[in-house]
């Protein structure tokens, strides 16, 4: 069993979302190494008129479920990896009480649930029964009778610990993810394929199948994230500094890469981050208390002119230890 969940967390464009319409669950332990989280409304409700979202590559793969129980109906589709970021379609007021649940998948872990390979999902959305015909049966109908997201949570778990199939393991791709993660993503896919012992088109077969993208992208792919989880985390981030960090030839390069997966610049990126948490936090009331939420992301504002003078990333990890942690500064942004 691998423990990369330990060393990455992807993000969305908004990680520190948290309300009645978007809150993340952590899966138990024996699913971490598989699923990133659980995720989806607290509970039904009347849709309200919503813009669109910015949603940006997170080397995950999605299952959602958007079921409207005034009608009775469901619609589920598979979400594939994704390489390029955009924007969600906003949805228009509805009377109908709906609800959304989803499963969100690590790239890597997609295929342990899957009878089906992973190539060709780059980009793609189909219905969930291409994919995951057996989930899709079986969940399907307790969706419609269990309501809490919680209590969904708990039901899919003993649904998708039936469906891990031990036999699509395969030790070579935990030892290349491993390595690519241990350098960030900052690796050549020919080194790459030297230390798991592979062929460079073995191992681009291997990644092809089970992450559906090449070794190079899924690199990329991992490099951007790190660099965002920087940007989000660090009090005074530039991009001077990560540089030489990340691999990048120069400041140019580094804000290029990532505007091509974020759309944004950074300093953009994060305060788009935060703003729209905010707009969705005051639309929606707050999801209630339940066990195992995912991370939360605090933030601090200052009232001078109504602008945010300073941010608090404080993140409560999924075993209970904070970080990065400064409590005085914490506590004195609080208070004041």
């Amino acid at each position: 069993m691998n423990h990369f969940y330990r060393l990455y967390r992807p993000a969305t464009a908004v990680p520190h979302r948290n309300d009645s319409t978007y809150t993340e669950i952590t899966p138990c332990s024996a699913l971490r190494p598989y699923i990133k989280c659980f995720w989806g409304s607290v509970g039904p409700s009347a849709a309200k008129a919503t813009a669109g979202e910015l949603i940006i590559p997170d080397t995950c793969m999605d299952i959602i479920f958007e079921i409207n129980h005034s009608q009775n109906s469901m619609k589920s589709r598979f979400v594939g990896i994704n390489n390029e970021a955009f924007f969600s379609a906003g949805s228009t007021e509805e009377k109908d009480t709906s609800s959304t649940f989803g499963i969100r998948f690590f790239a890597w872990s997609a295929a342990m649930f899957s009878q089906d390979s992973m190539n060709g999902v780059k980009n793609k959305v189909f219905d969930v029964q291409y994919h995951y015909e057996a989930i899709k049966t079986a969940l399907e109908p307790i969706l419609y009778e269990v309501t809490d997201i919680h209590a969904r949570a708990r039901e899919a778990e003993k649904i998708l610990l039936r469906r891990l199939d031990s036999a699509r393991h395969k030790p070579v791709l935990d030892a290349a993810i491993g390595a690519l993660l241990a350098r960030k993503g900052n690796i050549r896919t020919t080194s790459l394929a030297d230390e798991v012992f592979l062929s460079t088109r073995q191992l681009e077969r291997l990644f092809a199948d089970y992450t559906g993208v090449s070794p190079k992208q899924l690199s990329s792919l991992v490099r951007y994230q790190y660099l965002w989880h920087d940007i989000l985390t660090e009090d005074s981030f530039h991009p001077a500094n990560a540089v030489h960090k990340y691999g990048y030839t120069d400041q140019s390069h580094l804000l290029h890469d990532f505007k091509r997966y974020h759309t944004l610049l950074p300093a953009q990126a994060k305060d788009y981050a935060l703003k729209k948490a905010d707009i969705l936090r005051e639309s929606n009331t707050p999801p209630q208390a339940g066990r195992r939420h995912m991370p939360v992301w605090f933030t601090a504002r200052g009232d001078k002119n109504g602008i945010r003078k300073g941010i608090l990333l404080w993140e409560i990890h999924r075993f209970g230890n904070i970080v990065p942690g400064n409590s005085a500064r914490i506590l004195s942004c609080l208070s004041g």
